[in-house]
């Protein structure tokens, strides 16, 4: 494969045949969009980290090229499904970046399949149901399909799906993902063993509160010139909403993915 070929498939997974693309040479990264994104929604993003990496961009149930199937949209399966595509791909261990849904699963997969993930990188991601605000949640209950009408989100579901009549089940499904109070176990959090990079804007839908209690759950939150710097970092991006992190702040939130993931990888503990 050539620097600038895209390697394009579908595996089996699970039920699904789900779709990835690979972009690049180098360390192996998934990539893991969020709740109603596609892969052709990263932009520059994923351009950026294939010129120094093999990034696998993946498209989750449900989404883009990925049909459907008869299960609910929840964390914890997709990412065993995700785990399971790696193993389809050969791939033992990557970095793991993933943006609000997709964050969440691979905060899933750093607690459930540590050995296969090298590096955390979590965008907009809460790990308890209150660290998003009330309002957040309460507009989400209130979806429906005509609000993305002529959205990006939306031409990119009817562009890419093998079924664009699907586009209401997929609103529904995802409202019901939301519907779903949780609060993963502080215990398994703490045991991650992946150096983690935390990323939020400060006008996000993730309370700056919460992300800083998942920091130090991550063992992040100590005076590092004393103690020396911990495995994970935390970023707040200034001006930066939850829509616009991966877009108009696609620069910022590069800077600090790429700084951290370049950087030297310590033993682990």
């Amino acid at each position: 494969m050539t620097a600038t070929a895209v390697e394009t498939g579908y595996a089996p997974v699970h039920g699904l045949q789900m779709y990835y693309e690979i972009h690049g040479q180098g360390e192996p990264l998934m990539l893991l969009h969020g709740a109603y994104g596609t892969i052709d929604l990263w932009g520059p993003i994923l351009s950026t980290l294939a010129e120094t990496r093999r990034v696998i961009a993946i498209e989750l149930q449900g989404h883009g090229h990925t049909a459907d199937i008869d299960r609910p949209i929840r964390y914890e399966p997709m990412a065993v499904d995700v785990a399971a595509m790696m193993e389809h791909l050969d791939i033992a261990q990557a970095d793991v970046v993933g943006y609000s849904m997709g964050g969440g699963v691979a905060l899933q997969m750093a607690m459930r399949h540590p050995d296969r993930v090298r590096k955390l990188v979590a965008i907009s991601v809460s790990y308890t149901t209150e660290g998003v605000y009330p309002e957040v949640w309460a507009g989400i209950s209130e979806i429906t399909p005509e609000i993305f009408a002529g959205t990006p989100f939306e031409e990119a579901y009817l562009r890419n799906a093998p079924n664009p009549d699907d586009f209401p089940t997929l609103v529904e499904k995802l409202k019901d993902l939301d519907a779903q109070e949780y609060a993963w176990p502080e215990a398994e959090i703490r045991a991650i063993a992946a150096p983690a990079l935390l990323v939020i804007g400060d006008s996000d839908v993730v309370r700056p509160e919460h992300v800083v209690e998942l920091f130090r759950l991550l063992g992040g939150g100590v005076p590092g010139d004393l103690t020396g710097l911990p495995k994970s970092q935390l970023a707040i991006l200034p001006g930066t909403t939850h829509v616009s992190i991966v877009f108009e702040g696609a620069e910022m939130l590069l800077a600090v993915s790429t700084r951290f993931l370049d950087a030297p990888m310590a033993e682990r503990g």
